[in-house]
């Protein structure tokens, strides 16, 4: 797809595949660059609208940011005509009416070369798209065998070219041998496939939680969460429960203006979510420790655990049961 004289915007780090990415494709297409010092809620429409920005690429957490402004008269006053949405979340459809922009998304990671990706605004909740030509993509167990149609495995890929992806990590044999065992590159990451083909991320491998003998996708709770008006971005995972396996945490920042009432999130959530997924703690930041490519640091939160501030609804008598059919 030529962009010709409107520009690509690159917003994010050029060491991430989203940003660098682009350079590489604009270079292959004769298109051109607008480099912004970073993501800035406040900035971008102005810095778009300025470059005549037409493609950009957002991480699911910029478009929460972006979504919950107050709408404008000028939301659709500028020369968009796609974006990629990674990942795409419910919103997907929002976005697209609200700023009259294509959405598009895919499943990719720095090692490989975007094998899964989506047609122009899709309507099916939670999927990175269908397997692209060019790529041969499996969902696999522990063993490596190909797991049942519907059931969660890891992602595992090869492309049918040579060097289209990569052939593994700089001076580190051990990690390029565990990564690409059997011949296929390992993601770590699980998903799932539908009877059409589409593929919908289910978790980072190391992000998942246990709890009460129930699997629980970390993105899952997060969507769920941040569906809420008044948080403007959260995390979920995993801390020890006093009784085995773990407790559901979650850490949330308040859209600008705006207080999180505990209470009042977790009603939300309970009509929403199973019983077993709902948080037990609740943390309030005013912002949430991100990487330079806007990506939370959850290691960051995990290590610091529960802490004096965080809310406990089982403290506060706020424990949910499992609904009745």
């Amino acid at each position: 797809m030529l962009l010709q004289r409107k520009p690509f915007l690159i917003n994010m780090p050029i060491f991430h595949i989203g940003g660098m990415g682009v350079i590489f494709v604009m270079l292959c297409r004769g298109g051109s660059i607008a480099v912004m010092d970073g993501f800035d809620t406040e900035q971008f429409w102005p810095f778009v609208k300025e470059s005549q920005t037409s493609a950009f690429f957002l991480l699911g957490v910029m478009t929460t940011f972006l979504l919950k402004k107050e709408p404008s008269e000028q939301d659709k006053d500028h020369n968009v005509r796609l974006a990629f949405m990674v990942p795409l979340t419910e919103t997907c459809t929002e976005f697209h009416e609200r700023f009259g922009i294509d959405v598009y998304t895919i499943f990719n990671m720095t090692e490989i070369s975007s094998p899964i990706v989506s047609d122009p605004n899709p309507t099916k909740r939670g999927t990175c798209g269908k397997k692209r030509d060019g790529v041969d993509v499996r969902l696999v167990d522990e063993n490596d065998c190909e797991v049942a149609l519907g059931e969660i495995g890891e992602m595992i890929v090869r492309t049918d070219r040579p060097w289209g992806m990569n052939s593994g990590y700089y001076k580190n044999p051990v990690a390029t041998a565990e990564a690409w065992r059997n011949g296929w590159f390992h993601t770590g990451d699980c998903f799932r496939q539908d009877d059409e083909g589409y593929f919908y991320f289910v978790d980072r491998m190391k992000d998942a939680m246990r709890r009460r003998g129930e699997n629980i996708s970390s993105f899952e709770v997060e969507a769920e969460v941040v569906a809420y008006t008044d948080v403007r971005e959260a995390a979920a995972y995993a801390v020890p429960s006093d009784i085995g396996e773990d407790d559901v945490m979650i850490s949330v920042a308040p859209v600008a203006g705006k207080e999180i009432d505990h209470a009042t999130l977790l009603n939300f959530l309970g009509d929403r979510m199973p019983y077993f997924m709902i948080p037990r703690y609740i943390r309030v930041l005013d912002e949430l420790p991100k990487t330079p490519s806007a990506k939370v640091m959850k290691h960051v939160l995990r290590s610091e655990g529960v802490t004096p501030e965080t809310w406990d609804r089982e403290q506060h008598k706020k424990i949910l049961k499992e609904k009745k059919n």
